[in-house]
């Protein structure tokens, strides 16, 4: 096949792709124009309602904190026999938080802060101070970073499937209904009824009516929607000036912010996006919030390692940031644990850790030694180097250590092999579904955790992890630091790369054949020319988001089976955003039409549907439909069976021919075609053409529509920026790697 200086070739619409076809030929470069998505790319959240009762596009946007809400919630389904894997995995959460919080509680002496403050921030943070003196908001994320007595926890039962949550976790029928009531006082649709329900509790209607703004705490709801929902239910007494609104928007500005990726916000960050959003006065909305606990406030320096100014008159560089409660709990107690597995780890190595090192070979064999030393290790590499992680994990558990391997998604798990019982996911290893189970002091029963696709934790699911090792355990954190960061806040393994407090161990393996070279360019800024001569890599030139989405569909159901012999249940498509004309929902209908056309009975689904669940919040599990009865819809989740109760299908499931890289990111695919409509020119970055074209182990097509816009990504598109204080925190408590 005849191609010019690119990456490969494509036939036109209706041309096959076999050797002798007629060929049309371009570089990832070539014009092509039209309309594509509708936005950035969502962070994997699924797409939900908002009160006005329109679809929302997840986080697009969501990259200020002023930007659209986010998409809705991720829900929960029941899985096999009843049980609910997210609520499982919820409940294991519930006593992890209950553990770090009896540990944070443990620390008295409160942090230091606003000496050397002066003008609006100094007014703030004593009116904070006023307000602490009072008892009023929790004090648990001030506490000193010292670390503490390891405390005995009750021993969970050491079981490997997930219990129900507690009844008490839903809401009762009657506070729906009250809330249903008052949704329609206030003109919102009643269809948010259950989900504001469990956001405010049995208490939901009541305070609802008193504070109408609270509805903001409802995921994918705007300012501007419960700011009429206010107006209908208080009439006259509604202004931009009530305090309870300038505290609600605070609040939704900082969940906002975690959307995005962030587990704080510098203060006049915060009080800018409040301007913005037609608050009179940020500073007292803020100290508002601040003194209803709904957010706390932290004086950090610059410059951590700068000695004190001997002049008392000078003032020491400091940034002023605000956050909500649970991530800064979270960050804190991230750091903490951290700091307790480096300074809890024996001076000198024991035998199984030597026999360890001394059986690894190869590129395992740093590794190894690496872990034999130390409590924390950082590995980076790409797909290859998954086998230096998989060999250390062989070696251990010869060795008579008791070692695991966590990945973000099941075919994460798949492609790492460790023996019976030695893999699985970070979920169902928090959640009890897999793993050794737990010790008397309810800490997971490991000497070695290895953990897989690391950039993928967020700071929430990286502290109840660490929290859950026991003193003396080794973690290895293992991951490509080129992909995407996680859809949750924070971004816990660039921090810690960055922070280099533990040894790091680069792999030399490089990913095989035209995809690796490929993707190994992309990863240090350059979209180069490869030799495909397998057809590994082929690129189709479109003008508009409609040709986009024919050419997709052409490509999965014939060109791509025919010619590289995958079949269209191998291949996943991969483009920026769910919204738009060429986003995950257009093409997934075009895709369902040509693949499993049905009329959607099971509300909006058929059997043989692809899928993807979202089990909880910033999880996304890809299978497929099976069947539906009263008990909800019937899924095949990594074969596993799984029932969504009818309730959250439309939060909780939606169709998976299409996934943006958020999503698809952990797992891999016999193929893949991404999709580039013209206008995603601004979701664009280098991590994103990175994770998405590394989805593909044999085959990538992309449908280029965005011009030169496709290397200058590549070459100048970093990832945004994201404020976190785990730097800081780790600073402050275990020493730099030598």
């Amino acid at each position: 096949m005849s191609t010019e200086p690119g990456l490969g070739a494509e036939p036109e619409a209706d041309e096959d792709t076999t050797a002798g076809g007629t060929t049309e030929t371009s570089h990832l470069t070539d014009r092509a124009n039209g309309a594509g998505t509708d936005g950035a790319e969502d962070d994997g959240r699924s797409a939900g309602t908002t009160a006005s009762g329109d679809a929302t596009d997840g986080d697009e946007g969501a990259g200020s904190v002023s930007g659209a809400a986010a998409g809705g919630d991720a829900g929960s389904g029941d899985g096999a026999g009843g049980q609910s894997e997210a609520a499982a995995e919820l409940a294991a959460q519930r006593v992890e938080r209950e553990r770090i919080a009896r540990r944070k509680a443990e620390k008295s002496a409160p942090i230091e802060s606003g000496t050397k403050l002066s003008g609006k921030a100094a007014d703030l943070l004593a009116a904070v101070r006023a307000v602490e003196s009072g008892g009023k908001p929790a004090t648990t994320v001030f506490a000193a970073p010292e670390p503490s007595p390891r405390p005995a926890a009750p021993a969970p039962e050491p079981v490997r499937r997930p219990q129900p949550a507690p009844a008490a976790a839903l809401p009762g029928t009657e506070t729906i209904a009250a809330v249903r009531r008052v949704l329609a006082d206030g003109g919102a649709p009643e269809s948010l009824a259950p989900r504001v329900a469990a956001a405010l509790g049995e208490g939901a209607a009541t305070l609802l009516r008193e504070d109408p703004w609270q509805l903001l705490r409802v995921t994918g709801v705007r300012p501007d929607q419960a700011d009429g929902f206010a107006r209908a239910l208080l009439g006259a007494e509604c202004g931009p000036d009530d305090e309870r609104r300038g505290r609600a928007v605070t609040g939704w500005l900082l969940e906002q912010a975690a959307v995005a990726g962030h587990t704080a916000l510098e203060m006049p960050a915060l009080t800018a996006a409040l301007a913005r959003g037609a608050v009179p006065d940020p500073e007292a909305a803020v100290q508002a919030a601040l003194a209803e606990g709904e957010a706390l406030v932290f004086r950090d320096p610059l410059d951590p390692g700068a000695p004190e100014p001997e002049d008392d008159e000078e003032e020491r560089p400091v940034r002023v940031l605000v956050a909500l409660e649970r991530y800064a709990l979270a960050e804190e107690s991230l750091a903490d644990g951290l700091a307790r597995l480096v300074n809890s780890l024996a001076k000198d190595a024991s035998d199984p850790w030597e026999a360890t090192a001394a059986a690894a070979t190869g590129g395992a064999a740093e590794l190894a030694r690496a872990v034999a030393g130390h409590g924390l290790v950082l590995h980076t590499g790409g797909e290859a180097a998954r086998a230096e992680p998989a060999a250390l994990l062989g070696a251990a558990r010869a060795a008579g250590l008791r070692a695991f391997a966590a990945t973000h998604t099941p075919d994460g798990s798949r492609r790492l092999a460790g023996g019976e019982g030695a893999v699985g996911t970070v979920a169902d290893l928090l959640s009890g579904a897999a793993g050794p189970g737990r010790d008397r002091d309810g800490a997971l029963a490991l000497d070695l955790l290895i953990v897989l696709d690391a950039p993928q934790l967020d700071v929430e699911g990286a502290a109840m992890l660490v929290e859950a090792l026991p003193d003396g355990a080794r973690l290895v954190l293992s991951g490509d630091p080129a992909a995407l960061w996680s859809q949750g806040p924070g971004r816990v393994f660039a921090d810690l790369l960055a922070a280099r407090v533990c040894p790091q161990v680069a792999s030399r393996t490089p990913d095989p054949g035209p995809l690796g070279e490929l993707v190994s360019g992309i990863g240090v800024g350059e979209l180069a020319q490869v030799e495909a001569p397998g057809k590994e890599v082929v690129i189709v030139p479109v003008r508009d988001a409609g040709e986009a989405v024919h050419r997709t569909v052409q490509l999965v159901a014939d060109s791509v089976p025919r010619a590289i012999g995958v079949p269209a249940g191998q291949t996943v498509v991969i483009t920026p955003g769910h919204g738009g004309a060429a986003g995950t929902r257009a093409l997934n209908a075009a895709l369902k039409e040509r693949l499993n056309p049905g009329p959607g009975r099971f509300g909006g689904f058929d059997p043989g549907d692809r899928i993807v669940h979202s089990p909880a919040p910033g999880r996304t599990v890809p299978g497929e439909v099976v069947t539906a009865d009263a008990d909800g819809l019937h899924l095949s989740c990594a074969g596993a069976p799984v029932v969504v109760p009818k309730e959250r299908v439309e939060q909780s499931v939606c169709h998976g021919w299409a996934l943006t890289a958020h999503q698809a990111a952990g797992s891999r695919w016999a193929a893949a075609v991404v999709v580039l409509p013209g206008d995603a020119v601004q979701s664009l970055s280098r991590p994103w053409v990175y994770t998405a074209f590394s989805r593909a182990e044999r085959h990538l097509s992309v449908v280029h529509g965005v011009e030169q816009a496709l290397p200058k990504a590549v070459a100048e598109t970093l990832p945004k920026p994201r404020t976190t204080r785990l730097p800081l925190l780790l600073k402050t408590q275990v020493p730099a790697a030598g």
